[in-house]
């Protein structure tokens, strides 16, 4: 009885083990990284799926694979630039983030998404 018990723990552990061990091998190849998000980005935008927004920030226009993830890593990178460029110049995230989407709303291209007014409208 003592030694089935010391078997069935064995092969819990082992199960565990074997699921940890695919698990953290597979999040890698699941995961998009920020390149992949960079290089991903015209694309996303040429299709409709994300837009620039006034607060500098890429917003979500219409869910899609991944978009939701492509958005957020775009995002945290441009986070951590503009709190980088406001403690540098000593001045407010928040007018380093309007800078940025202002620029980021001249610079789109005609035809992608851009946030007005709290609507998604093509630029012209």
């Amino acid at each position: 009885m003592q030694m089935h018990k010391l078997i069935t723990r064995a092969l819990q552990h082992s199960r565990l083990l074997f699921l940890s061990l695919l698990l953290a091998f597979s999040l890698p190849v699941l995961a998009m990284n920020l390149q992949q998000a960079m290089a991903a980005l015209p694309n996303a935008k040429a299709q409709g799926l994300v837009g620039e927004q006034p607060n500098g920030y890429l917003g979500v226009v219409q869910a899609g694979t991944d978009t939701e993830l492509l958005v957020k890593l775009i995002n945290d990178a441009r986070r951590a630039e503009y709190n980088r460029l406001a403690r540098e110049n000593n001045i407010a995230v928040s007018d380093v983030e309007a800078m940025a989407g202002q620029k980021a709303i001249e610079r789109t291209v005609r035809g992608h998404f851009i946030l007005l007014d709290g609507n998604w409208i093509q630029k012209r």
